[in-house]
This record gives structure tokens, C-alpha cells and sequence, in this order.
């Protein structure tokens, strides 16, 4: 797609695609610059990325760790900010700094010019011209629906953490949750007041405990460095084979002391029955999947950005093509990459590459 000067909404440095967490760090620091630039964002609302998700869910970091730079989060900082809490002050964040948000209008497609620019068509179908740009649409995109779905009965009412709001979203009798992170461990601890709740659970996770000698476990993990360990180091390979999250009252004995009854890996889906690795069967209503995300990479139309699975494919924040780099991903850097605490020290390091590149200094590229 080569955009002409008169077609352009505008031309300027810098394109930031998300303006959430880590599109909103990198505008902090982007308006530390000389960089001209403007952070886009699907969502009617800033924030809105975390409206959408389900009624109950709060960060599982405390206030004191959940903050951009150059703002802090009201409220005790030990506590553990709710979903539109948070959402609020993202949008509040924005305001603060004056940052150029475009809300309601994502990119619809993204391809290379010819004279090393990009060429961003938004939805309403406008164009963006930018010297560089930096993908901050965050690890939570597109939720993963398996094709063991397909074999359920269409009477079987199936949903995701995007969907599913609260409980009235789920029809009477027997739920099952699918994936025992930090959202089907929510999940099926708040359906357990209203429903027959079954989990199943894949390889063995370890939570770690809220507190350490009176300091959150967060504390204890940064003191010491090991958020920042890299992801291809010996802690960072042990770090993410384990990926622990805190506990509050979300361990396996916890939740079934709520009524949940634990199952093994889900194996197969025949009409209402579920079936698991330990060879038990049960009859289901509804079923939530809990599996994870993948990246929504089509609008994103250059050679050499993706792997052949849609995921983008980045190292330290750089993508392998001039001019285009990435933030808030998971293990992008370290633990933190994709956590709100990390994302300000990402943005402090991307950013710098980004002006280089622009001003022409090959480190940035």
C-alpha cells in the first residue's frame, strides 16, 4: 500500500498500535523526546481493554508494583487494584500527560512504503505515515478455542475470560473450567457459590504465598533481581517453566474446599461429556476456556514480522524488520515484560532505539 502525502491523516515519527499499559509507557517516554508521534487504539475508551474482561478480576500484583512511571495508583498500595479501578487509571494516566491518543480507531492493516516508512490504514480507513512503529497491543489478544470444542453439543454453552462476565453468564447445572491459571482459578472460585463447577488442570503449577517475612512476595522477587532475569538464563528458564502466580486462596486444596472438583487434562468431547487424563468422564452444561491468548497479527502485512503461526516475532522489544519494535511482551526482556510493573523499564529501553532509528543511528535497528 503506498500512501501519497495528501491521502496521509498525518505524517509523523513515530505510530504507537495499543494504548494500554505498554503503549501508554512508551508515550511517557516518546514525549520525552523530539519525536512527533500518536498512540491508536481500537477501544471506544482508554482502559477499555480491561473493562472487557470479567466483572471480578483485580491485578494479582498490589498497587505498589501496578503503576506507570510518573504516576501512582490511590489506594493502599499492599491491596490489589480491581479491573475498572485499574482501567480508570490508564485513562486518567493519558489525561495526566497529554499523551495523542486516537481511541476508537485501530489499525485495520500495516505494510512498509518504499521509502522505508510505514503505511498505517485505520479502520475508518484514514492512513498513518510513520517513520517507525511500536506494537503495544498487549499478550492478551485473541483467546485460544481448541478444536476439541467442535465435539461438544451445540447445547453446550461455551465461553472465554472475553465473554464470560459474571456468574448470570453461565446457565444452570455443571460448569467446566478449562486451564488453571490466574483466570480459571477466578473463574471457577466465583462460580462455585452458584454452580457445579469442575477444573481441569494441566501440568503441575506452584503458587507462591502473598507475603515473605511481612513484604509481598513481589517485594522479595525484585529486591533480589530475579524479575529482571532474562528470559534465556538458567532462573528465567526456571521462572517460566514454573510460572507461578501469588495465592489468595486460589490453591487446588482452597478450591475444592469451595466445592470445585479437580480433574486432569481435558483429552477428549463427546455431545455433554467431558473426559479427562485420569480417565473420569463428567456431563457438562456450559464450558469456559482458560488456555491462553495468541496474537492477532493479520493487519500486520510485512515480510518478516510474524512467525508462520501469526505470533510476532521480536527479541528484546526489536522486530527483525528496521523501524519496528514491540512492548509488553510476555518475557520480552525479563518476568516483568509483561507484567504493569515492567512495562515503564521496557519503554525506557525501546524508546532510545527508536529515536536512534529515526535519526538515522543503526543501533536503533
Amino acid at each position: 500500500m503506498q500512501v501519497s502525502v495528501t491521502q496521509a491523516l498525518q505524517e509523523i515519527d513515530v505510530l504507537v498500535i495499543g494504548a494500554g499499559q505498554a503503549g501508554l509507557a512508551a508515550g511517557y517516554h516518546l514525549a520525552r523526546t523530539k519525536l512527533s508521534f500518536v498512540i491508536v487504539d481500537r477501544h471506544a475508551r482508554i482502559g477499555d481493554s480491561w473493562r472487557c474482561r470479567y466483572d471480578s478480576l483485580t491485578l494479582f500484583t498490589p498497587r505498589a508494583f501496578s503503576t506507570l512511571p510518573g504516576l501512582t495508583l490511590d489506594g493502599d498500595p499492599e491491596g490489589y487494584p480491581a479491573r475498572d479501578e485499574f482501567a480508570d487509571y490508564l485513562d486518567a494516566y493519558a489525561s495526566h500527560f497529554d499523551l495523542p491518543v486516537l481511541s476508537g480507531n485501530g489499525v485495520a492493516q500495516l505494510e512498509p512504503q518504499t521509502d522505508e516508512r510505514f503505511a498505517a490504514q485505520l479502520d475508518d480507513g484514514r492512513h498513518i505515515i510513520a517513520k517507525a512503529v511500536i506494537v503495544a497491543t498487549g499478550a492478551f489478544q485473541e483467546p485460544i478455542l481448541p478444536t476439541i470444542g467442535t465435539d461438544f453439543d451445540s447445547a453446550v454453552t461455551q465461553l472465554t475470560p472475553e465473554s464470560y462476565r459474571n456468574t448470570a453468564d453461565v446457565q444452570t447445572g455443571t460448569v467446566l473450567v478449562v486451564g488453571d491459571g490466574a483466570s480459571g482459578r477466578d473463574i471457577a472460585a466465583e462460580l462455585s457459590a452458584t454452580h457445579d463447577v469442575v477444573l481441569a488442570v494441566g501440568r503441575g503449577r506452584r503458587l507462591f504465598p502473598e507475603r515473605i517475612l511481612g513484604k509481598s512476595t513481589w517485594w522479595w522477587l525484585r529486591a533480589l533481581g530475579l524479575m529482571r532475569a532474562r528470559p534465556g538464563s538458567a532462573i528465567g528458564r526456571l521462572m517460566r517453566r514454573a510460572d507461578p502466580f501469588p495465592d489468595r486462596g486460589r490453591s487446588l486444596g482452597d478450591l475444592q474446599r469451595m466445592g470445585v472438583a479437580i480433574s486432569g487434562r481435558l483429552v477428549s468431547a463427546n455431545g455433554r461429556t467431558a473426559t479427562f487424563s485420569d480417565k473420569s468422564k463428567r456431563a457438562i452444561d456450559s464450558v469456559i476456556w482458560c488456555i491462553g491468548y495468541r496474537d492477532d497479527s493479520a493487519w500486520l502485512q510485512i515480510p518478516g514480522s510474524t512467525h508462520s503461526n501469526g505470533s510476532f516475532l521480536q527479541e528484546g522489544g526489536l522486530a527483525p524488520v528496521p523501524g519496528l519494535f514491540h512492548l509488553g511482551r510476555p518475557w520480552q526482556r525479563n518476568r516483568a515484560s509483561a507484567l504493569v510493573m515492567g512495562a515503564g523499564e521496557d519503554a525506557s529501553v525501546v524508546v532510545p532505539l527508536c529515536v536512534q532509528y529515526c535519526f538515522g543511528d543503526d543501533r536503533g535497528r
